[in-house]
């Protein structure tokens, strides 16, 4: 099996923490519900002193990869989110939810490879993570959770921003459709075609002018497994062939039925980019005048620059100027 992974960009402050936090000591407020019997941690980070004011709810569904949401070292806390969350805090409350059976909070020691939580006897995400790591749990079970949030009196029902990126993207893009509660979406590093033709396209780029590195025909027989078992919930050797068939269906089925103001970012360098330039071709033909398009020139799929090698520079941080222009597009 083949897993397309996606690392959110990390900002780091210089704290001293000790054992046994909780979200509170971190800054955030932590609710947990329960989904089909599985507990949801919630995540809540507010401005300060606005905690109880009433504001609209701006969830952010985030990437790939079982990593707790709160990771920290002995003076050192990596970021929740991949930005600043100083602009968007000014007219929201800002929640994030944890995935299933992950923790919420760990020390980045006693995690695995790209900070990803670990069964300690398979060294692999746990069974019950990969059993629900699939497109309908997390659309079904954020439903839940956006009911649950506008319970709270300290949220206003008429504004509801969701925001997605990379295999977020294609979660929030689905479940826009799935509410009527969702006023405004943005689409942020998806692949409007799905998650298969991310892979190949990678594998395209790798490929050179000779007949010995036929990678992406190696993919397309990939393809053809993951369709004759795409229930398949076998994690032996990554994402399951039902997590990438969920993922690969094309996002655009739900995007295009929407008539909710949409914004679609995406850095021309990122592999999905030929396929985001389609979508805006196609939604101007359609005359779906609820997009906005945005795309960051130069940049890949964590709005990087990269190299003259064609590696990401990780000295030029995009990330706070991409949610910086979010919010000011969500209050136009």
């Amino acid at each position: 099996m083949k897993t397309l992974i996606s690392i959110l960009t990390i900002f780091i402050t210089t704290v001293l923490f000790a054992q046994n936090k909780s979200a509170e000591d971190f800054g955030f407020r932590h609710i947990e519900t329960i989904f089909n019997g599985d507990k949801v941690d919630i995540l809540i980070k507010s401005r300060k002193g606005d905690e109880q004011k009433k504001k609209p709810i701006f969830l952010f569904c985030q990437g790939s990869l079982p990593q707790p949401l709160i990771k920290f070292e002995e003076q050192r806390l990596y970021g929740v989110f991949p930005f600043k969350t100083d602009s968007i805090e000014k007219d929201y409350h800002i929640v994030i939810i944890g995935k299933p059976y992950i923790p919420l909070i760990a020390e980045v020691k006693t995690l695995g490879r790209n900070m990803c939580f670990e069964d300690n006897l398979t060294h692999k995400a746990p069974k019950k993570y990969s059993d629900r790591n699939y497109l309908d749990y997390y659309v079904n079970r954020n439903l839940k959770v956006i009911e649950l949030l506008q319970k709270q009196p300290f949220v206003t029902k008429t504004k509801l921003v969701v925001a997605g990126h990379s295999e977020g993207s294609t979660v929030a893009s689905k479940l826009a459709t799935k509410t009527n509660k969702i006023t405004h979406l943005i689409y942020s590093s998806g692949n409007p075609l799905g998650r298969i033709l991310s892979i190949i396209e990678q594998d395209r780029t790798n490929e050179i002018d000779t007949d010995s590195t036929k990678y992406a025909e190696s993919d397309f027989e990939y393809w053809k497994h993951i369709v004759k078992n795409k229930n398949d919930l076998d994690d032996e050797n990554g994402d399951t062939y039902k997590a990438t068939y969920d993922f690969s269906i094309p996002p655009i089925q739900y995007l295009q039925k929407l008539t909710i103001p949409i914004l679609v970012c995406y850095g021309t360098k990122d592999y999905s980019s030929p396929f985001n330039d389609y979508l805006r071709v196609e939604m101007i033909r359609q005359n779906k005048n609820n997009f906005t398009f945005k795309s960051y020139i130069g940049l890949e799929h964590n709005f990087f620059p990269l190299t003259e090698t064609g590696q990401p520079n990780y000295e030029i941080f995009n990330w706070d100027k991409v949610a910086n222009e979010w919010w000011l597009w969500t209050m136009k």
